[in-house]
């Protein structure tokens, strides 16, 4: 069945409200990160995330009559994501932002979408790495550079830092990964994510005796923190993160980042009293206009119109099957 114009029109208004609500999920992260580590060690916050994240999408499991997933095989692929998608960069994050901002964190964050584009041509999956996409890359990289300033001894160069960014990147890949080996399995969204935060849960619980054995400082705002970045940023985004890679693919899913940092910088802002220098905004800036420039798509060549007419010839096509 063909969607009318106003059926594709509200179903791409759809799409980018959902697309909104994910950034808006996903950007706050690093706002609710800063705050649980008032209390918890990056282990234990990201252990608490996602315990919360796997309890509230069980939950709606429950209420849909959702099933986790039955086969081994989607198993052995939830495992590799929850390990790039949820365990690792949880933790990089959280121990990034012990010593980076939560604004800066999401604006590094935000150049997710362009390792999603390098991992989609090593990968195979998108080989159009057209002239503009080609300079949306350098200029992403450049906006890192600039955000990093390297040549100053004051730059943002540092371990912490270099985790966002490394965490940025497990994000890019497993975007990718996710779209070729779980999006289509036929298992709702909702199941494949409760699942994956299982798993990430698992690995977590395995370092816990590295990191996780410090004091706890029970603090009212922390712990809230941690609830909404559990339930929401982590539970109910990633079924939604699932939702939308089955529609509109791994690319277009990880462009989320261009409202990342806008969310995190705010939030930082008015409420951390975050600052941010002109040199770190121009940075966000050269990112996401360079992440543009990796959405732009070649347009495929019109038609030629005495071939539309031999393909549409009933003569033809009788020809054609004898």
């Amino acid at each position: 069945m063909v969607e009318t114009g106003g059926g594709a029109r509200r179903a791409e208004v759809k799409v980018l409200l959902q697309m909104a609500a994910l950034a808006l999920m996903w950007g706050s992260s690093f706002f609710w990160i800063k705050l649980g580590l008032n209390a918890f060690s990056p282990v234990q916050l990201v252990l608490g995330r996602l315990v919360l994240g796997a309890a509230a999408l069980l939950v709606i499991c429950f209420l849909q009559r959702d099933r986790l997933p039955g086969r081994r095989r989607i198993w052995g692929y939830l495992l590799v994501a929850a390990l790039f998608h949820n365990a690792l960069p949880f933790l990089l994050f959280a121990i990034g932002e012990q010593t980076v901002d939560s604004g800066i964190t999401g604006v590094l964050n935000s150049t997710t979408p362009l390792w999603a584009l390098l991992a989609a041509v090593l990968f195979g999956v998108d080989r159009r790495l057209s002239g503009p996409r080609l300079l949306g890359l350098a200029l992403g990289l450049g906006g890192i550079v600039l955000i990093f300033a390297p040549w100053q001894a004051s730059g943002l160069l540092s371990w912490g830092a270099l985790a966002c960014l490394t965490a940025a990147a497990s994000y890019g890949f497993v975007f990718v990964y996710e779209d070729r080996y779980l999006s289509n399995t036929g298992t709702p969204p909702v199941a494949l994510a409760g699942a994956q935060m299982i798993l990430a849960s698992g690995f977590m619980l395995l370092v816990m005796p590295v990191g996780g054995t410090s004091p706890v400082h029970l603090d009212a705002g922390a712990v809230l923190a941690v609830v909404i970045l559990g339930v929401f940023s982590t539970g109910i985004a990633f079924a939604m993160n699932y939702r939308l890679l089955a529609t509109e693919g791994a690319v277009a899913t990880s462009a989320v980042g261009y409202l990342l940092p806008v969310v995190s910088v705010l939030l930082g802002t008015v409420f951390l009293n975050e600052q941010l220098n002109f040199r770190v905004i121009a940075g966000m800036l050269v990112v996401l206009a360079g992440v543009a420039l990796t959405r732009v798509k070649r347009r495929a060549p019109a038609p030629q119109p005495e071939l539309a007419a031999a393909a549409s010839s009933p003569a033809q096509t009788t020809s054609t099957q004898k």
